[in-house]
């Protein structure tokens, strides 16, 4: 059977240069920061520039296709005129339901070959896209990437009640899909029973853009909340790490950084030996599927 091929923040983002751009306004981010100015946080427009989006986001178009009969695309519109797709796959109406968050290379429809797998292990799984990904209108950018995950998480709540499953909600994010899957549970902590983070960063992108951003930018400080790690630390639903130990892309410390980081009372960090960022789910398979398995069962 042939694997799909994922990249994540890979050779493009690798290689893209930049001029230097150090002429961000700090001082408006660091007032934002400081004042939590919206639900959704703080104002991370200054970020929403062509040579960052270029190397952070890689959406690839699809199309309508027959489906089998557990499967059935949903679009969730974040703003007039712009709907999000979203594929559900479904086991039965007593099972919990785990909204996923792909990488910047996916698109729902990649999740087809391993959907069946967390069917298997008794999960409903919903996977959204991005803007411009998939059946996806509009254009990715991280202020919308953001603030959409939660019209997102809002309508996969409304679709699972619809359906009249289970009100038992899981988040997952894969690298860049963390990002948005720790947003909604630092958010909803009420709202669902446990995050899963695979193969995400704690710092987000600092390795690859402080070409763009400079290193000394309040955005990379121990205490901006645009960081992974400092979201965990207010997030104390259980939470499961998983990371491939010789991971190329996001070094398997930024997961040990991640678990350090997590005030959950029951965090679990699993390490797939000789698993790198792309295969970890290929290479480390049985003990992936059985990690999410576990977790899942405990709090469904």
């Amino acid at each position: 059977m042939e694997i799909p091929v994922f990249f994540l923040f890979g050779a493009r983002f690798l290689a893209c240069t930049f001029c230097s751009h150090y002429s961000i306004n700090t001082r408006d981010f660091q007032r934002n920061q400081g004042s939590e100015m919206t639900h959704q946080g703080i104002d991370l427009s200054f970020l929403d520039r062509p040579e960052i989006l270029q190397i952070v986001f890689y959406p690839r178009k699809s199309h309508i296709k027959p489906l089998a009969p557990n499967v059935k695309d949903h679009f969730i519109e974040v703003e007039k005129g712009t709907k999000i797709g979203c594929r559900y796959h479904t086991v039965g109406k007593d099972y919990p339901s785990l909204l996923y968050f792909h990488g910047n290379g996916e698109i729902v429809d990649d999740l087809d070959l391993f959907a069946p797998f967390f069917n298997n292990a008794g999960i409903n799984l919903f996977v959204a896209d991005y803007r411009g990904y998939g059946l996806s209108n509009g254009s990715p950018t991280l202020t919308n990437m953001f603030r959409d995950s939660s019209r997102v998480f809002e309508g996969f709540r409304k679709i699972v009640e619809d359906y009249g499953f289970r009100k038992s909600l899981f988040v997952m994010g894969r690298s860049l899909g963390s990002f948005s899957a720790i947003q909604l549970a630092y958010f909803y902590p009420n709202d669902i029973k446990g995050l899963i983070v695979e193969s995400g960063p704690a710092n987000n992108l600092k390795q690859y853009i402080t070409m763009a951003v400079s290193p000394n930018h309040p955005i990379w400080r121990d205490d901006s909340k645009f960081l992974n790690k400092v979201k965990l630390r207010s997030i104390f639903k259980p939470t499961l790490i998983i990371h491939g130990e010789q991971d190329s892309l996001i070094p398997v410390d930024e997961a040990r950084e991640l678990y350090e980081n997590s005030a959950a009372k029951d965090k679990r960090l699993v390490i797939m030996p000789y698993a790198d960022h792309n295969d970890l789910f290929v290479v480390g398979k049985g003990q992936y599927y059985k990690a999410i398995r576990e977790f899942v069962d405990d709090y469904r």
